[in-house]
């Protein structure tokens, strides 16, 4: 029985999202009010705790916010009701304005437009007739074609006309009434919803905390805080929002002198709820009337203009800064899902679009196996830094793979590019490398365009940046003053030489070399050994000496063998040599790591290049505390 159930595979999380959404388009009569309602609730929400703050029951605070919000859509209906009747009461005044403005858009007989517009009708209309006109019969048939055809055939095809039955006076109140009553009644269905999810709010949380078990109830809270939080934020900020645009809409429109400019306004921002779609429904009413009113062609242009600095400044400038994290949806994403929801609810799912949309990034997040959703609808960058700039190098495209690197010096130090992108980048390659998944010619010409970002960066130095003017300064150049410390702004001439090796292979020895780099912008003698040499020859033949150090490159998956191995063998032959191996891109303790390199262990493990540089400045310092006490020793001019 355990093996059948281990043995049966899971449901594909394709499946499920299929299911869901026949189970969405099926139910929708039923899920749309629930929706709906569920959305109020995240809006009203706060305003029922804040009564209940003031010392009321749920109950009676419930009752007073519906009361309220039911109170101010009447009055803004009654509103626009009153204005939209005056406004129709006005249109056959302006009804020469409209005529004047069809007929200008008509084109001239005799102009070019005109011509052409006129050339196509006559195609048109000659193709008709050769559909309508019947073909002529053959010379010989003529005869046998009069005595087929009857006195009583008709000579042309009839013309059939279909008169509708008007209706009755109870047909007629009954299409109106069912015309009325589907809204209201799903008006009516929201609105029940509403107040029982605002009365029974904390037991339908229970439930659901419930129904996803205990051993969830960590995730499920997670989820479902993080759900109302995104939504909150998005409805009430877009109440804002929508708000402050009728309100500078409506009066932009009065300035300009439209009549009504009242009425536009709430349109502006109660359509502007409806993505993408609602704004310009809105705006084409104004336009309209504009049209209507005016003789000239200024008003319609000044509300065109005044619809597109609105839009700038609210998508560009205003929602950013209010949303924050926002609601976590890409923008491509929002596009998508809108046009989804849409088809799958009509009005309502344009409507829903952006709250479904949090709810299904936020079940993504916190249900692995429906990860997809959150990687293709969230608004984070699907793929970090370092997977980019090694993507682009397998690509074979070195420019993208220097943009990158380009983009992150603009924020970061020299030494956080190299520990946080290009190690990381190449412990990837690594891991490929390993697995056999990197054929040899992406492999060359990945180290090779490391090696030589490596290179190039290495060519500057802090004193050439003060000195060259600013606008010619490579884009390289810029990051280099500020990676080093302040301490190291003039750099003292070290005593101490520091020897860099390589554990294994070309990463190792590019890794090595970016230490030996960011060494020497430090102030520090160092001397970067390749990969492959003759490490104890080396080592005995440039003497060194005990203030010196060994620093020992490795990167993952193979990194602590390789480096134990070259540690155990600089040991042998210069036991008192201070020894620093970093293990690039190592997540756990480090002490522990420095126990598995045995009895010969080095000095200090670190994981980033950042930390080496400081261990060993460090240890510089100690050396020049020391150095007062020996300077007669080390002095040449001294007899020994």
């Amino acid at each position: 029985m355990s093996r059948s159930r281990q043995d049966s595979p899971a449901l594909n999380p394709l499946v499920v999202l299929a299911g869901v959404i026949l189970i969405l388009y099926f139910a929708r009569a039923v899920l749309i009010p629930v929706a709906l309602a569920l959305t109020l609730n995240f809006l009203l929400t706060p305003m029922v705790i804040w009564f209940q703050k003031l010392r009321l029951r749920r109950v009676p605070a419930v009752a007073l916010v519906m009361l309220i919000s039911v109170a101010a859509i009447g009055g803004m209906g009654w509103v626009v009701a009153d204005q939209l009747l005056e406004v129709a009461n006005d249109l056959p005044k302006y009804r020469l304005n409209i005529h004047k403005k069809i007929e200008a858009f008509h084109f001239s007989p005799d102009g070019a437009l005109g011509r052409a517009a006129a050339s196509v009708q006559e195609v048109g209309t000659e193709l008709a007739e050769t559909e309508i006109r019947p073909r002529t019969p053959p010379a010989g048939s003529a005869a046998q074609g009069s005595q087929v055809r009857t006195a009583a055939q008709p000579a042309g095809p009839l013309s059939v006309q279909v008169v509708a039955v008007p209706p009755s006076g109870l047909q007629s109140l009954r299409e109106v009434l069912s015309t009325a009553l589907i809204p209201l009644g799903m008006m009516g269905m929201v609105l029940i919803f509403t107040v029982f999810i605002l009365i029974k709010q904390v037991d339908l949380r229970n439930r659901l905390l419930r129904l996803a078990g205990v051993a969830q109830l960590n995730t499920m809270t997670l989820a479902l805080d993080d759900a109302a939080r995104r939504i909150s934020r998005y409805l009430v900020v877009q109440f804002l929002v929508n708000a402050s645009y009728g309100v500078c809409f409506g009066t932009g429109l009065f300035l300009i002198g439209i009549p009504n400019a009242a009425l536009w306004g709430i349109f502006a921002g109660v359509f502007r709820i409806v993505p993408y779609v609602g704004v310009l429904t809105a705006t084409a009413f104004p336009l309209v009337l504009a049209l209507a009113v005016f003789n000239g062609w200024g008003p319609p242009v000044l509300v065109v203009l005044l619809f597109a600095l609105l839009e700038l400044v609210a998508v560009n400038f205003v929602e950013p800064w209010l949303y924050g994290a926002r609601t976590g949806i890409s923008a491509l994403a929002l596009l998508v899902t809108t046009v989804f929801w849409t088809t799958l609810w009509g009005w309502a799912g344009l409507v829903l679009a952006v709250p479904l949309t949090v709810v299904a990034i936020v079940f993504g997040r916190y249900v692995p196996r429906m990860s997809f959703l959150h990687v293709l609808l969230g608004d984070e960058t699907a793929l970090s830094v370092e997977a980019q700039f090694y993507q682009r190098l397998l690509a074979l495209d070195q420019e993208d793979a220097r943009a990158i690197a380009d983009t992150f010096l603009k924020t970061h130090s020299l030494v956080s590019l190299y520990d946080q992108v290009l190690v990381p980048a190449l412990t990837l390659a690594e891991q490929d490398r390993h697995k056999a998944a990197l054929d040899e010619a992406r492999e060359s010409f990945l180290f090779l365009s490391v090696s030589e970002i490596v290179s190039e960066l290495a060519v500057y130095r802090p004193e050439e940046v003060s000195a060259k003017p600013r606008k010619l300064r490579s884009r390289w150049i810029s990051t280099s003053q500020r990676d080093l410390p302040s301490h190291h702004a003039e750099p003292t001439p070290s005593t101490v030489r520091i020897f860099c090796l390589a554990a294994n292979d070309q990463a190792d020895e590019i890794t090595s070399s970016m230490l030996a780099q960011l060494l020497e912008r430090a102030g520090h003698g160092v001397l970067s050994l390749p990969v492959g040499s003759p490490v104890e020859e080396i080592l005995t033949h440039l003497l060194p000496e005990a203030q010196d150090v060994v620093c020992i490159s490795a990167l993952p998956p193979f990194a602590f063998a390789q480096a134990r191995t070259l540690c155990q063998r600089i040991r042998i032959h210069l036991p008192q040599i201070r020894i620093l191996a970093g293990i690039w891109g190592f997540v756990g303790d480090l002490d522990k790591a420095k126990e598995r390199f045995g009895s010969t262990r080095p000095d200090r493990v670190v994981a980033s290049l950042a930390q080496a540089v400081e261990q060993i400045g460090v240890w510089h310092n100690a050396t020049l505390t020391s150095e007062p006490a020996t300077s007669s020793a080390l002095d040449p001019a001294q007899p020994r």
